[in-house]
């Protein structure tokens, strides 16, 4: 019986390699000449199967060649397209992931539109954002006369500012996070080792490093997409 267990558990493994080989025959691994599809991506799963909606089921009167196909096409915010059917469907602009535009990666967020420059299991980008903030005043007036003070209304106005932010993309769940060295470790988690090895250094090093244990579970942890 023991003997059973152990050739059926073997068999188990000998399929498990096979099935991991012939799917990775079906993909190729990203490396900086990759070049993603061009294309607008509606959700995460077309990024990673990289199978955006082409420019030419795209329904507008920009030209295909235009260099500011996207910019103009997603100035809109409804995009109508031909889905793969040839059904006319439409899609809100702030439901849209991103697009690949040559070949590069372009992830929607807050209403703007970033270039992803650095693509791995941890992606990396820098994104300026827009906030919004509200100043309150709550002046005095001073009488001499009366030798008293009197208090008008607050008075309150608002204002934006635009402020330069680092984020990462989990390529595994498709998360953005701010970029700091919490959602570094975080991220991490998916090599124990690499993980193990970052939670040991001094909080100051693990601020200072992110970047590098970035780098790192990149090279140790390949994203492969379908080959075309």
């Amino acid at each position: 019986m023991y003997r059973l267990v152990i050739n059926i558990i073997g068999i188990f493994f000998l399929l498990s390699t096979i099935l991991y080989s012939q799917n990775r025959e079906n993909t190729v691994e990203y490396t900086p000449d990759f070049k993603f599809a061009e294309g607008v991506f509606f959700d995460f799963d077309q990024v990673r199967n990289n199978n955006p909606i082409p420019k030419a089921r795209i329904l507008t009167a920009v030209d295909f060649n235009d260099g500011d196909f996207f910019k103009e096409v997603l100035d809109k915010d409804i995009i109508y397209y031909y889905d793969e059917f040839g059904m006319r469907k439409e899609m809100k602009k702030d439901k849209i992931w991103g697009y690949s535009r040559n070949g590069v990666l372009y992830v929607q967020l807050k209403d703007g539109f970033h270039r992803i420059t650095i693509v791995g299991g941890i992606c990396h980008f820098v994104a300026f954002i827009k906030t919004f903030e509200t100043r309150y005043y709550d002046p005095y007036f001073y009488r001499s006369y009366y030798s008293d003070y009197y208090r008008y209304p607050s008075r309150s106005s608002t204002y934006s500012k635009t402020e330069l932010r680092q984020y990462m993309l989990d390529f595994e769940s498709g998360k953005i996070m701010e970029y700091n060295y919490s959602n570094v470790s975080l991220a991490l988690m998916r090599d124990a080792e690499l993980h193990d090895e970052y939670m040991q250094l001094g909080r100051k090093k693990r601020k200072q490093l992110k970047f590098m244990y970035i780098r790192k579970f990149n090279e140790r942890n390949p994203i492969y997409f379908p080959a075309k």
